[in-house]
């Protein structure tokens, strides 16, 4: 077999993930490589704390990037802090509650499911039910910003109603992170993760997380092993600790890293704020302009996710046909729909360096000119 080097046309990725990527952050990708225990590795990953510390709006200490995609953060979460027997309340509004589940009873764990529609947030109501119902869980897993349907869910609330139960919490901020509010430490989350190719703007295979104190002790107080050694933190605290001497865990994906610094960085010097707004302006720009097609949202606007948009299939057009036309004219890549609503709706997605202008009128007039033949 002939096999020549791989050279990809130049997309613009407006689906679910993985997100467009600044110029700037591919270039530091391809920096020099350096040995992921050379002092000044270790100095760039200090850094990379700091910024993550700030993304999170959060001072735990236990804030780093798994060298894994976000799926392994949620592991790490729930491999971390669920041990066999606990009782752990789980909220399914979409794929990504689901898979939650599945983590719950691989680690042994005894679920309680409160269940919504797909496209309405986690009910405040049926999770206070369930942490009345069941006083002796441990844990309440939430998706903040659904990645299949498009919804933000109240982590304000639920986390504080947690709390009362004397509850941690694991949170799913996949989408969430950088695209809209999200304040760790003043909603008092345990256990967050997120990925790098959402709202962050970075290369996939890295997953922030962070760990309140709370949650470091019930790690220190398991009664049983981890039963994943790489993903386990009592280890791994060791490479990513703020001390200048690290303990050798794994080899880094440095390259990565480079390249999630350059990410983070730009978002700490556009703002936390500055970000979320830009987020909220072009997702109102893009929700007319679909409008203006005849084209609905599926989600109620008191609930919608800006960086995820869940856009309606008008009735006998082709889904499938319309993206891969977008795709083959246009290079522009939108998503299908997921579990409910496949074959039934577009995902268009506005994360982090595609949330701007030129991505949203170049969707729209694609769009429109495919919908028109």
């Amino acid at each position: 077999m002939n096999i020549a080097s791989f050279h990809p046309p130049r997309r613009i990725l407006m689906g679910p993930g993985p997100s467009d990527i600044s110029p700037q952050v591919l270039q530091a990708q391809s920096r020099p490589i350096v040995g992921h225990l050379d002092p000044l590795f270790v100095g760039m990953m200090d850094e990379i704390k700091f910024l993550l510390q700030y993304a999170f709006q959060t001072s735990n200490q236990h804030t780093f990037a798994v060298s894994a995609p976000g799926s392994a953060g949620m592991e790490t979460c729930f491999v971390n802090l669920v041990e066999p027997g606990d009782k752990v309340i789980v909220c399914i509004n979409g794929v990504f509650g689901q898979r939650m589940l599945e983590n719950v009873e691989r680690c042994g764990g005894e679920a309680v499911v409160v269940e919504d529609s797909w496209g309405e947030p986690v009910s405040i109501n049926n999770v206070e039910k369930a942490l009345e119902q069941h006083p002796d869980a441990k844990v309440l897993a939430f998706v903040h910003a659904e990645t299949s349907t498009g919804v933000a869910s109240d982590a304000q609330a639920l986390c504080a109603l947690a709390k009362q139960h004397h509850c941690l919490t694991i949170v799913d901020a996949v989408t969430s992170l950088g695209g809209i509010p999200l304040k760790v430490d003043e909603w008092g989350i345990d256990a967050i993760y997120s990925g790098s190719q959402k709202c962050l703007s970075c290369v996939p295979g890295l997953s922030p997380v962070s760990f309140s104190q709370a949650a470091i002790d019930k790690l220190s107080k398991r009664k049983t092993k981890v039963q994943s050694w790489f993903l386990d933190q009592s280890l791994v605290m060791g490479y990513w600790s703020g001390e200048q001497k690290r303990s050798y865990h794994h080899t880094a994906p440095v390259t990565a890293l480079y390249a999630l610094h350059e990410a983070l960085l730009a978002l700490y010097n556009e703002g936390l704020e500055v970000s979320w707004q830009r987020h909220a302006d072009f997702h109102q720009q893009l929700a007319q302009g679909l409008s203006e097609l005849g084209l609905a949202l599926m989600v109620d606007e008191s609930c919608r996710l800006p960086q995820l948009n869940l856009v309606a299939v008008p009735e006998g057009v082709d889904e499938a046909a319309v993206r891969a036309r977008l795709l083959n004219e246009y290079n522009l890549e939108i998503g299908a729909g997921l579990g409910q609503f496949a074959g039934k709706a577009w995902r268009i997605g506005l994360m982090g360096y595609a949330a701007r202008q030129e991505n949203v009128s170049l969707c729209l007039a694609a769009l429109n000119d495919v919908l028109k033949s």
